[in-house]
């Protein structure tokens, strides 16, 4: 099982997320997400984040990422990292998988409990994209650290 680590970063949008996760077209492991990290880097003021990861059905058009090993043992990972979308993935309705309101100036880390993993697709351009559907023009940064098997 090899572990893996992707930056996720952009201005947050209403609209365009912030990233996504996505399996490639011949991906023969499922991307399993045990920890996310968000926050902003932009300069301390009150506002409100939504955070939303959904499941997507496609990848949209993004700057690749290119998912760092947590071993340098592992394999390259068959998991996509989007970043910098300009066409977003298609979300899923009624997939939402995660959502956290955070208040921009706190740094929120969820991580899963041993077996309550957020388990994705091995299904060409299925994934997960993370959203701030309520927040636009601040920059945004999220890790994701997920396994595959």
């Amino acid at each position: 099982m090899a572990k893996y680590s992707a930056r996720l970063q952009r201005t947050a949008s209403t609209t365009l997320a912030v990233g996504s996760l996505t399996a490639a077209a011949s991906s023969p492991r499922r991307c399993k997400i045990y920890e996310l990290i968000v926050g902003s880097e932009a300069t301390p003021a009150d506002n409100a984040f939504l955070w939303e990861l959904q499941r997507c059905t496609t990848a949209g058009t993004a700057t690749a990422f290119t998912p760092v090993a947590l071993d340098p043992a592992d394999p390259a990972a068959t998991t996509v990292a989007g970043v910098n979308h300009t066409v977003a993935p298609t979300a899923t309705a009624a997939a939402l998988l995660l959502s956290a309101a955070v208040n921009q100036r706190v740094t929120m880390r969820w991580v899963a409990i041993p077996g309550g993993e957020l388990v994705l697709p091995a299904t060409a351009s299925n994934g997960a994209v993370l959203l701030t559907p309520t927040s636009s023009a601040v920059a945004v940064t999220a890790t994701v650290h997920f396994e595959e098997q």
